[in-house]
């Protein structure tokens, strides 16, 4: 069973070597440590990254074998954060010989789902234009190279995984390389670095070649295959395509592996708790958003009253995962897992025709960066403000979402005394900002008077004080963030009000 397990994990890390450049560990680490008995010792995480490392070798380098017969390798700008790496990665070897098996291993598991998420919002890197004959350094250049150089080479070594998708990520926002460039130049630096940390790693614990070599061969000869496959393939397909491949892949490893983890601390009847709030949840959802769609596709409602209309929808969902259980980790669960469903259908719908027909984008991916911020806070905030104290997220979700759709409404349909300054963004009324005032009052009173216990009379003066700080705070917001700032503020005034 131990070899299937770690041919599966091979095949998966020479998937992501030869697809995006990701390090064999972030792939094979995961599976290892948690379905194979063998690295489940003391230094279990530290064996299974060192065999990850040592089929990174080959595999990495067939890789760059592929993109450098497609002229996809610059090192004349990259040959300064690849000597930082290189560097840096026998340091980090060897403090990660010191560091607890459970430090590498929940790493590497969060590591999994945070990579797989990213490629399912964003498949592609944006393709830059190629650099040109100067192969001179910029200040920007060797900044960039020699932080990133020292930390990626650090980090490669300690938690054997990363070091490639950071090495993307730097190569293509930072350094301008589109991303089959930054693909190859990030393999060639990983075949070296993955020599290193392998050899570090083995020098150090040899009951690896002693112990594991069976597996260590199974690894080399099954990354290296699916490596030099899966880099073909991706020279020869659309960069989306690669991206959500890999993405899928990830995120269904990184969530699998987490569950399978903490099987034995999962107790059947959270299980089925986690599994009541999220059918609720998502009933909920579908039901309201179900009712939308027919109003978008049957009636003449505008733009502008459209989009709050969505909000709605999406701040008022707070309320089934602040009533509908009393556990509050399982609460901010539904609320991830939901997010991650989320972002994944829109990003699949964003390319159809009937996606822009329903929703208005002033940006692109708009509507899932309004969502990531959105529920992102609502689980912060269900995480902060737990049992007694957790009606504090309702009002304060309640002091920004009403106002801040009733602000729009009324401002476009009767604003007609300007609100501008150094402090305002565009054009803003005195009617719209006092109409959120009056609007948060009333929802803040009402959620309080239901959920808090307190005295009418307390939810009252409460309420009538953090209405005007909740219009204050959306009249002084920036760039679209009162999503975030309204609610913070309100909690906190909320807090300080209540609990003194």
């Amino acid at each position: 069973m131990e070899y299937l397990v770690v041919a599966l994990a091979s095949v998966l890390a020479g998937v992501g070597t030869g697809l995006v450049g990701l390090s064999a560990a972030t792939a094979m680490v995961p599976l290892l440590i948690v379905l194979c008995p063998t690295f489940g010792g003391e230094h279990g995480a530290f064996m299974a990254t060192a065999i990850a490392l040592a089929s990174d070798i080959l595999g990495s380098a067939v890789t760059t074998a592929v993109y450098a017969k497609n002229k996809k390798i610059d090192l004349r700008h990259g040959w300064l954060i690849a000597t930082c790496i290189i560097g840096m990665c026998t340091v980090g070897s060897v403090a990660a010989y010191f560091t607890h098996q459970t430090v590498l291993g929940g790493f590497s598991l969060f590591l999994c789902v945070a990579i797989g998420i990213r490629f399912l919002v964003k498949p592609d890197a944006k393709e830059r234009p190629e650099k040109g004959g100067d192969v001179r350094l910029s200040l920007k250049e060797i900044a960039v190279s020699l932080f990133f150089g020292l930390t990626i080479g650090f980090g490669t070594g300690f938690f054997g995984s990363g070091g490639g998708m950071m090495m993307l990520i730097v190569f293509t926002a930072m350094l301008g390389h589109d991303r089959k460039t930054a693909v190859g130049t990030s393999t060639f630096i990983m075949t070296f670095t993955a020599l290193i940390a392998s050899v570090s790693h083995i020098m150090m614990e040899s009951s690896i070649l002693l112990e594991c070599w069976d597996f260590l061969l199974i690894a080399i000869v099954t990354a290296t295959l699916f490596s030099l496959v899966s880099a073909r393939f991706a020279n020869r397909v659309k960069g989306k395509v690669v991206g959500y491949v890999t993405g899928a892949i990830l995120l269904v490893l990184g969530i699998s592996m987490i569950v399978i983890n903490h099987m034995d601390q999962i107790r059947m009847d959270l299980l089925g708790e986690f599994l009541r709030l999220l059918g609720i949840y998502i009933g909920y959802v579908v039901v309201l958003a179900t009712l939308l769609i027919v109003i978008r596709f049957t009636t003449g409602v505008p733009d502008y009253i459209f989009r709050k209309l969505l909000h709605v929808v999406a701040f008022t969902s707070i309320i089934p995962l602040a009533v509908c259980t009393d556990v509050w980790w399982i609460a901010v669960a539904v609320d991830a897992f939901f997010l991650i469903l989320v972002i994944a259908a829109l990003r699949f719908f964003e390319s159809f025709a009937f996606y822009k027909r329903l929703f208005v984008e002033k940006a692109d991916h708009e509507i899932i960066t309004s969502f990531i911020m959105l529920f992102s806070l609502l689980g912060v905030m269900l995480a902060v403000f737990r049992s007694e104290l957790r009606y504090i997220s309702v009002a304060a979700i309640m002091a920004w979402g009403p106002g801040d759709a009733m602000a729009a409404i009324v401002g476009k349909k009767f604003g007609k005394h300007p609100l501008q300054g150094r402090w305002i963004e565009g054009v803003k009324s005195v009617e719209g900002t006092v109409a959120m005032a009056i609007t948060s009052f009333v929802c803040t009173f009402v959620s309080l008077c239901l959920m808090s216990g307190h005295a009418w009379y307390i939810s009252l003066i409460t309420s009538f004080i953090v209405a005007p700080i909740a219009a204050l705070t959306e009249l002084f917001t920036k760039k679209g963030m009162d999503t975030v700032t309204v609610p913070i503020v309100s909690s906190l005034v909320l807090s300080w009000l209540i609990l003194i």
